[in-house]
């Protein structure tokens, strides 16, 4: 496909225009029941941190859509819907408004900036020079076009499959999550009961690794294909690879940060070890084994008396010896952990959360 492309050279300025930011909001500025987006320079959840109620900058006929770059994260994304900024985001008119090429060409852009880490990366970017596929003298909107939708194409089978497998290629919430929603609602205290976190799981030992985070790759790479569990709160705090050889390789079970600001509990679905500041836990009863569900909501339950705001860097948790003494609450039926519950409520949100992804995917993927 890409064989008989022609190419030609482009200056960032000639595919894109700054826009002067007259105000730059704080995060105490936003909230999450706003109407318009607002982005900051972070590289999660596509840049919005929060809502407002007035936006800076309107998507209208005029405008219709705007790229914005984060100086600090060299993350660059596409809003198509009005919004506001916070410091540290340059805005830009695009030259180009098909926006599967503008993914294209955005693409081709980040590959051309150097990762100088939490420093700005503006002024290297706006110097850019990309090479982009031509026709006739003029930018190549339709292959572009059609090489963005080929791979989205794949993408969408990779998730249609990905549904299939974990049983959510359907929205439609059969009896028992039904049910579980509404009992869920309806529960009362005597339907809560406390439980000592040491009752129930237990420390896993783990082989302590011969290497520092910082010496590790942040992508699989060659033999460093095992994701490393560290106390950041980012990506579940597996940002590190190292090799599966002499490693403890875990799956299955639940991380919790032993020395950090956020100490909040992840369930680990897939394979990974302990590198360092963190540990994980696993259910000790042999009688009954927890399903993936249940594990997710023992999590939520752990982080109400974990994730809390009282720990902090300065102020630490104390790692496994405070949280196996703390208690959490759990559902009961007839005086026993009530798992249907636990089991059809998490089947439940899984649901109603990726009930747009999923139908999405059905419309376009098809």
């Amino acid at each position: 496909m890409m064989h008989n492309v022609k190419w030609g050279e482009y200056k960032i300025d000639q595919l894109f225009q700054p826009v002067t930011v007259r105000r730059k909001l704080k995060n105490d500025d936003t909230s999450l029941c706003g109407i318009f987006p607002a982005y900051s320079s972070c590289s999660e959840n596509g840049g919005i941190v929060g809502y407002y109620e007035e936006p800076e900058f309107k998507c209208d006929t005029n405008n219709p859509i705007y790229v914005l770059f984060g100086d600090h994260t060299r993350t660059i994304y596409i809003a198509q819907k009005s919004f506001s900024v916070l410091d540290n985001v340059k805005v830009l008119t695009p030259t180009v408004s098909n926006v599967d090429a503008l993914l294209f060409i955005c693409s081709i852009w980040k590959k051309q900036i150097p990762n100088l880490g939490y420093k700005r990366h503006w002024g290297i970017a706006k110097n850019c020079v990309l090479k982009l596929p031509v026709k006739n003298d003029k930018l190549d909107i339709k292959f572009m076009e059609s090489f963005i939708e080929k791979i989205k194409d794949i993408q969408f089978k990779k998730m249609d499959d990905l549904f299939v497998q974990s049983g959510l290629n359907s929205s439609v919430l059969n009896d028992a999550e039904l049910s579980a929603l509404k009992r869920f609602k309806a529960l009362g205290n005597s339907e809560w009961v406390e439980y000592r976190v040491g009752d129930m799981f237990e420390k896993i030992t783990t082989k302590k690794l011969p290497y520092k985070a910082e010496d590790l790759p942040k992508r699989a790479t060659g033999e460093y294909i095992l994701p490393c569990l560290t106390s950041s709160f980012q990506n579940q705090g597996l940002n590190y690879f190292a090799p599966k050889d002499g490693a403890t390789i875990l799956k299955g079970v639940i991380s919790i940060p032993s020395n950090s600001d956020v100490y909040r509990a992840y369930y680990q679905s897939g394979e990974f070890t302990v590198l360092s500041d963190a540990y994980a836990i696993q259910w000790k009863s042999k009688a009954t084994e927890l399903t993936p569900n249940q594990y997710l909501f023992m999590v939520m339950c752990i982080n109400k008396v974990t994730d809390l705001p009282i720990y902090s860097y300065k102020n630490k948790m104390g790692g496994w010896k405070t949280v196996k003494d703390k208690h959490i609450q759990l559902p009961v039926k007839d005086n026993n952990i009530d798992f249907d519950l636990m089991e059809n409520f998490i089947s439940a949100l899984k649901k109603l959360l990726i009930k747009d992804v999923v139908l999405y995917v059905e419309k376009h993927g098809k």
